[in-house]
């Protein structure tokens, strides 16, 4: 990943995530696209270089990445990714796209020569990322921006919801201390 151009489509909290690790990768240049502006906040936040909204489709395309991720979990976004890549470059779909048939821009990315990976989950990584955390190199903190009682549960459900308010929406199961 050193000295390349990373595109990360969709900014919630995993495309957030995946933008703080190519950060950490030696990425030479990291955009992030979202709809919203929070998402677009905490990716800057996380080491984004440049932040865009996601209907700017010709700033998009004009990114060139090497590599794309693409975290948003729709249509729209996977073509975005496609058209954001590079000639030769690699589209990795994080994002679940719904069962069923899904539109794709199959041709752009046979005559671009992309190569189309998918990633489900973890494997082998954790361990690096664990470490990663535990001293300090991956910036992480942006991407928590609610913290709710377990009482609280279900008004974290309804920020959870809400993109356009949040990021990673945590509930503390601690015991109240005041209790």
């Amino acid at each position: 990943m050193t000295g390349k151009t990373a595109l990360v489509i969709g900014s919630g909290p995993i495309g957030a995530l995946a933008v703080a690790v190519l950060k950490r990768a030696g990425a030479r240049r990291v955009v992030a696209v979202d709809m919203h502006t929070r998402p677009l906040e905490i990716a800057s936040a996380v080491g984004a270089d440049e932040v865009l909204k996601g209907d700017d489709a010709a700033a998009i395309e004009a990114v060139a990445a090497d590599i794309v991720i693409e975290s948003s979990g729709s249509h729209h976004g996977l073509a975005s990714a496609i058209k954001g890549a590079v000639r030769g470059g690699k589209v990795v779909m994080v994002g679940l796209l719904p069962s069923g048939p899904q539109p794709v821009l199959i041709s752009l990315a046979i005559t671009r020569e992309l190569e189309l990976l998918g990633s489900f989950r973890f494997n082998d990584e954790i361990d690096e990322v664990i470490a990663a955390l535990a001293d300090g190199s991956l910036l992480v903190d942006p991407v928590v921006t609610h913290t709710f009682a377990l009482d609280d549960a279900l008004e974290a459900f309804d920020v959870a919801r809400n993109a356009a308010v949040s990021g990673k929406v945590l509930l503390d199961f601690a015991p109240d201390a005041d209790a």
